[in-house]
């Protein structure tokens, strides 16, 4: 997220005389409509929201009504919906400006249609982008005209605060020598870039009014507050006034090339987390010094000695070793405001179960289902000879002496396996056993999860459906597994009687019978 875009975000929570907290606006419309609009990661899936969902929604907020229709005043969608401007004397007009993003048609009420398409439209990669085209598109034009853009930006805090030059060389490049251009979304996304950086100039010169080419460090904290919090740590922010006493500006006074130089750190963080990686080979961990820094930098002109300075100073404020690692630059760069919607956006998603076509369904559970067969072969695989020795052992015969075992331990019948039978021998009966490790894992999980559905109440089960889900999906595990582990077990012991025919699968079926496959007594082992 470009530090320009949150300027006018932060500017737009800021209307008027009202002090909200950063993000505010963007956040709330982002994170109330997440849920019914199913996007993640910033990007539109295919199936939206239900359009049942998004009306119940809306109808409870809507307090106006025309014929069969209901619609949402400003004040609905901001102060019903959102839940911003609490206070009995909120100032109208910036709830109606505010509301001006959804009202698409300007017409001072908000439809369902409009209410529907905004959902769309936080669904999209660059909606934060396209929320403050809207705000500043007051009149639904489809272009933002210098007209527009004054009459937002006026009644901004920040404006109030440090005015921005209406008539300045800036504005006229992007709307015209006489101001009479329009811009389009393409070309307003630019100016919001270079509006930001901009501002931080106009900011400068207003603390600066003799020329000088140098502020005080109130100054210059009061300034950095202002136009670049978002990209602010809480750390860094209560150490602005003492980062000034370490560089290069003289005294507690700051050049504008430092000053332009930290504004230009900030933006460049992601940047410097490369340049690091680059130093140490794509290690996290390595301690860099500057002189190294300065070396790697030298491949990218983006970043000049004064920025590398800035952000030792930075780190030294803490650690004072002249080095710097990974974990120290994650500590000044705070996480992406993208980022953290995203991480919002999949939160809501996780907690709120999606729409899906059947053929994703069956997809998904025939993705689930090999991944199990997978697994369960290879884990049946490998301790296979275990599992087989074990059951030796449990059945172990006399010898030809009264009172003598067949084998002395676990190693002694491990050897006389291979020794009589064959490596091989170690897996016999293994091809029933992978023949039901699939099914098995099937019917379990989806035994499972279809007695818990019927025991689920608006995503809660209660502590006995659990335990009945669990009772159920292993007796229904049972059922199936017997047949099997018998003739498994058949199989494994088979092998240790010296005069015995040759045994399989099939003559094991064959011998026991279907109702014999369910046995649990004696008889699944052969007599010696």
């Amino acid at each position: 997220m470009s530090g320009s875009l949150h300027t006018i975000m932060a500017a737009s929570d800021n209307v008027s005389t009202f002090q909200m907290e950063s993000h505010t606006f963007g956040h709330k419309l982002l994170s109330l409509f997440s849920i019914p609009a199913r996007c993640l990661q910033g990007v539109s899936t295919v199936k939206r929201a239900p359009t049942e969902e998004l009306k119940a929604i809306f109808e409870k907020y809507a307090s106006v009504s025309k014929g069969s229709e209901k619609l949402m005043t400003s004040a609905d969608f901001i102060r019903g919906f959102l839940g911003l401007f609490p206070d009995a004397n909120y100032d109208p007009a910036s709830v109606a400006l505010l509301g001006g993003i959804v009202d698409s048609s300007k017409d001072g009420l908000i439809s369902f249609p409009e209410f529907q398409a905004f959902e769309g439209l936080l669904c999209l990669p660059d909606a934060l982008y396209l929320t403050a085209f809207q705000l500043f598109d007051t009149n639904g034009s489809g272009l933002v005209s210098f007209e527009n853009f004054e009459n937002v930006m006026k009644q901004t805090t920040l404006h109030q605060r440090i005015p921005f030059d209406m008539n300045g060389e800036f504005v006229r490049l992007y709307f015209g020598r006489d101001k009479s251009r329009q811009i389009s979304y393409s070309e307003f996304s630019q100016f919001l870039h270079d509006f930001h950086e901009e501002y931080a100039k106009v900011a400068f010169k207003k603390y600066d009014p003799e020329g000088t080419g140098f502020i005080s460090a109130l100054d210059f904290n009061d300034i950095i507050l202002s136009v670049k919090s978002h990209l602010l740590t809480p750390d860094v922010q209560a150490n602005l006034i003492a980062l000034t006493r370490g560089g290069s500006s003289p005294g507690s006074k700051v050049s504008y090339a430092y000053f332009v130089a930290f504004t230009s750190l900030l933006n460049n963080m992601e940047l410097i987390k490369k340049l690091y990686l680059q130093a140490t080979s794509n290690k996290f961990d390595l301690e860099v010094t500057r002189e190294e820094m300065l070396q790697v930098s030298q491949t990218m002109s983006q970043v000049t000695p004064l920025e590398l300075e800035i952000l030792f100073l930075l780190v030294d404020l803490h650690k004072q070793t002249g080095r710097i690692t990974y974990a120290d630059l994650q500590a000044i760069a705070p996480d992406q405001y993208m980022k953290k919607i995203n991480q919002r956006l999949a939160a809501a998603k996780s907690a709120a179960p999606v729409d899906r076509s059947v053929v994703s369904q069956m997809l998904e559970s025939a993705y689930r289902f090999t991944l199990g067969a997978v697994a369960g072969a290879v884990g049946a695989t490998a301790v296979y000879p275990i599992d087989l020795v074990k059951t030796r052992m449990q059945n172990q015969r006399s010898g030809s002496f009264v009172g003598e075992l067949m084998y002395r331990n676990s190693i002694d019948c491990c050897k006389k396996v291979i020794r009589h039978e064959g490596f091989f021998g170690l897996y016999r009966g293994l091809v029933p056993q992978l023949m039901g490790v699939a099914p098995e894992k099937a019917i379990k999980l989806t035994t499972n999860d279809l007695v818990r559905d019927k025991f689920t109440t608006k995503g809660q089960i209660p502590l006995y459906g659990e335990v009945i889900a669990g009772a159920c999906a292993g007796g229904s595990q049972v059922v199936f597994t017997n047949p099997l582990e018998i003739v498994k077990i058949r199989l494994q012991v088979a092998g240790e009687i010296a005069s015995a025919s040759k045994v399989g699968a099939v003559s094991v079926v064959r011998e026991l019978g279907f109702l014999g496959l369910y046995k649990v007594s004696s008889d699944r082992f052969p007599l010696s």
